[in-house]
Formats: structure tokens, C-alpha cells, sequence
């Protein structure tokens, strides 16, 4: 896939966000450039259910806006440069602000494990600190945090989910808060899978996500 092609994934996914109420003013979608020195980052305008291929930055490694408004460059893109520069198996990340995400961030701790879906997402890393990652040394803390982890919540900023590609960064953005929505909603009555149980599950869960990411594509994307 081209850097065009894939900036036009990159917003389809922002829009797919959007539509489901998971990003709004504040959220963004990023994806490794094929050559894998660069990054395609949604920008902080037009409003990512709006967005289209022709909005997404394009940046160095090092930051640098090399196409695209350098003033629309997201305060948090050096999160999402720590992570690639950390993982060299991420090849996209959503950051979301979804309701019952937000509504874990603000707890602090990662929503037990309580059903299949949820585990797609195991395990949950935290940050704790509740400040924007604005820049370099402080992404890098926050990827070290992460580790190998798919998701992660921000305290009382949202979360965020990985993938190696768009379709599994978006299935995991779903499925973070579908966890995060049954856990609140199960409360203390809800029992936590076993970890064998767990490995059991995980056998379906690369065609579960390929068929989620077609599902979300299909219902919310254009």
C-alpha cells in the first residue's frame, strides 16, 4: 500500500472513530509509512469525521511536518512517535476519548477481564499521569509503560490501542471499550476469566478481529 493509499485508510478509520463516538474534538489515528521512517498523523483540523486523505500530516521520526499544515500537528504526536520507535511491531494506533474508556481512565486501573472481546485487549497497560504527552522524553516514558501491551489507558485522558495494522488498531478500539463498558456494568458481580479460559478464547481472535474491523468498516465507515 502507497503513502496515498494509506492516508486514505488512515482518515477512513478517523471517520469510523468519529462515527461511533469514540473520538470528537479531541482524538486522533496514526499509521507507520510502508518505508517505515515516517508517520501519517490525523491532524487537529478538519474534525476527524470530516476528515479526508488529503488532511493526514505526514512526519519524520523526528517530528518534523513534512506534508500537510505544520499547524495542525497534534500536541500528542510524540506519543505516537515513541510508540513506533519503541515497537517495531505497531504499524497503527488509535487514540480515543470513548465513554466508558474515559470513564476507566478516570478510576485508574485497567477494567478486569470479564468476557472473550475484552481479552483481545489483554493486558491493559496505565499511565497515570493525566497530562497531555506533548513531548519526546515524556512519550518515551509513556511507550516504556505500554511495553508489549495492545491497549493502555491515560488517567483521566482517554486511552489508546496499537496494532499492526489500521483494522486491528481499530478492533482493538472497540474492543477496549466494549471491556471497559461491560466492567462497569458487571461491577463487583462480574467474574474475571481464567487465564486459562483466556488462552482457550485466543485461538479465535485474528479471525475475530478481521471480522470486527469488516463489521466496523461496514456499519460506521462511508
Amino acid at each position: 500500500m502507497g503513502p496515498a493509499d494509506l492516508a486514505a485508510e488512515v482518515a477512513l478509520v478517523a471517520r469510523v472513530l468519529a462515527r461511533l463516538g469514540f473520538v470528537h474534538a479531541f482524538g486522533h489515528v496514526s499509521a507507520r509509512a510502508p518505508a517505515g521512517e515516517r508517520v501519517l498523523l490525523t491532524p487537529t483540523y478538519p474534525p476527524l469525521g470530516a476528515l479526508a486523505a488529503a488532511d493526514v500530516l505526514e512526519l519524520a521520526q523526528d517530528g518534523r511536518v513534512l506534508g500537510g499544515a505544520a499547524g495542525q500537528r497534534p500536541l500528542e504526536a510524540p506519543l505516537h512517535l515513541a510508540v513506533y520507535a519503541a515497537r517495531p511491531d505497531v504499524g497503527a494506533i488509535c487514540r480515543v476519548h470513548a465513554p466508558a474508556v474515559a470513564a476507566s481512565a478516570a478510576v485508574g486501573e485497567a477494567p478486569p477481564l470479564l468476557h472473550g472481546f475484552g481479552g483481545m485487549v489483554e493486558p491493559v497497560a496505565v499511565w497515570d499521569d493525566p497530562d497531555l504527552v506533548a513531548g519526546g522524553p515524556v512519550g518515551g516514558r509513556v511507550a516504556g509503560v505500554l511495553g508489549d501491551a495492545p491497549a493502555m489507558l491515560l488517567a483521566g485522558n482517554g486511552g489508546l490501542t496499537v496494532g499492526a495494522d489500521l483494522d486491528q488498531a481499530l478492533a482493538r478500539a472497540w474492543c477496549l471499550e466494549d471491556r471497559c463498558r461491560v466492567a462497569l456494568a458487571a461491577g463487583d458481580r462480574g467474574r474475571p476469566l481464567t487465564g486459562e479460559a483466556l488462552e482457550r478464547r485466543r485461538r479465535w481472535y485474528d479471525a475475530e478481529t478481521a471480522r470486527l474491523a469488516r463489521w466496523l468498516r461496514r456499519t460506521a465507515g462511508p
